[in-house]
């Protein structure tokens, strides 16, 4: 049980695993694993609304990146939003604008109107993300960053897959996934209704949503030594989420939506894989262990891309799934047990934040490199920053690793 003080700030008992804890654990993962499933539908059906409403490739990592940005904003101005209102009220809030989405992709005739859907879906998700993890954390600090590692993963997998699934095989393919969406949504919805609060409002909620970035003293120095691996692997993420489907389309000469969305599946299943397996292992083994498979799989996709080799492309997706899962999971043990209670939902903004700047602003050059240079050339040079940064990634945390020494689990 939660006890609550009145002090301004919240504190916790020592976790015990009750049924109402187990309960509440898994109804903020199943509705963070909706979010990013429903973030993840939009990307087998990019080559649909390209070939339907005739627009470039320009905007297309126009309309991805959109995503990101709306979702920035929503963490640099909500990120400590449930620190005041509660976190019940703030995932309500994230569900109900992920629902207006929903209507919006359902309803879109043209690119500028699936971008305004993508921009309110990045503002649900931004407000989902950093709420959705804090209550996680509050409610078992030793398993919330494992689920805050896997949903996402799972999520981004069941995404691509059902989203792929539905457009092959159902009726209406730019509607019917949205709906099904919906639905999930609704259900997760009266599911958090029914779990414990954990957070006792507080005043300041207006001066909570100007924009301040800041990290907790104690968790600064963590976070600056996983940086330059998470920003490596949030670059790869954004490729995925824009152009992949698009390079095994090419490589492979196929119409089918099935291989971009089993490119992205397999990237993510294997990244939560990755997070399953490294569980128990010491946060700068997992970060180690993800970085070296990191480069590996973003090597292999380089050489498949100039190749044109599907079974490269897909074997380079498992690789870099799987150092993407432990480079994750590794980075959450490092940084997020560091923060008091009352700091975790803006320490989890803070990560955001430099997680998806890092997955769209380079989304966007990429689009601008495609437009004017070729799918090929861009990828190559894409590739060659994320084995850039991975490398010096690696002796940056070998450096570094007095920071890294968050205890293994059990």
């Amino acid at each position: 049980m939660h006890i609550l003080s009145f002090s301004g700030k919240y504190r916790m008992s020592s976790p015990r695993t009750t049924p109402s804890t187990t309960g509440a654990l898994l109804t903020h993962g199943l509705t963070l694993l909706v979010f990013f499933a429903a973030s993840s539908a939009p990307t087998p059906l990019y080559r649909v609304y390209q070939q339907t409403w005739h627009f470039s490739a320009t905007w297309l990592t126009a309309v991805f990146a959109m995503y990101a940005i709306a979702l920035l904003a929503a963490l640099l101005t909500g990120a400590r939003l449930s620190d005041h209102l509660g976190r019940r009220p703030v995932i309500g809030m994230a569900i109900a604008l992920e629902l207006l989405s929903m209507l919006l992709f359902i309803i879109a005739g043209s690119a500028p109107a699936l971008l305004l859907a993508r921009a309110v879906q990045g503002a649900a998700t931004g407000l989902a993300a950093s709420t959705l993890g804090a209550a996680l954390m509050d409610t078992d600090p030793r398993r919330g960053p494992d689920l805050n590692s896997i949903a996402p993963l799972v999520g981004l997998a069941a995404g691509a897959l059902g989203s792929t699934a539905l457009a092959q095989l159902a009726p209406a393919p730019l509607s019917l996934v949205y709906a099904v969406m919906g639905l999930l949504l609704i259900l997760c919805a009266v599911l958090t209704w029914r779990t414990p609060e954990t957070v006792v409002r507080r005043p300041g909620v207006l001066a909570s949503l100007r924009p301040r970035v800041s990290v907790p003293p104690s968790a600064r120095a963590a976070l600056l030594a996983v940086s330059p691996l998470n920003i490596a692997l949030w670059m790869l993420g954004a490729f995925y989420l824009s152009l992949m489907p698009t390079l095994i389309a090419q490589a492979s000469h196929s119409s089918s939506l099935w291989l971009g969305g089993a490119s992205v599946a397999l990237l993510t299943l294997s990244g939560a894989a990755a997070v399953w397996l490294a569980m128990k292992r010491h946060a700068l083994h997992a970060l180690l262990a993800g970085a070296t498979l990191l480069a590996a799989g973003t090597a292999c996709i380089r050489w498949a891309a100039v190749h044109g080799s599907t079974t490269g492309l897909l074997t380079g997706s498992v690789l870099a799934g799987a150092g993407f899962g432990s480079s994750f999971l590794g980075s959450l043990r490092t940084v997020l047990p560091l923060a008091a209670p009352h700091e975790r939902s803006h320490l989890m903004g803070v990560f955001y934040i430099e997680s998806y700047l890092s997955f769209s602003a380079p989304a966007i050059a990429l689009g601008f490199v495609v437009q004017h240079e070729g799918l090929i050339a861009a990828v190559n040079l894409y590739s060659a920053t994320i084995l850039v940064l991975t490398t010096a990634a690696i002796g940056w945390i070998v450096l570094q690793r007095r920071h890294v020494r968050a205890p293994s689990p059990g």
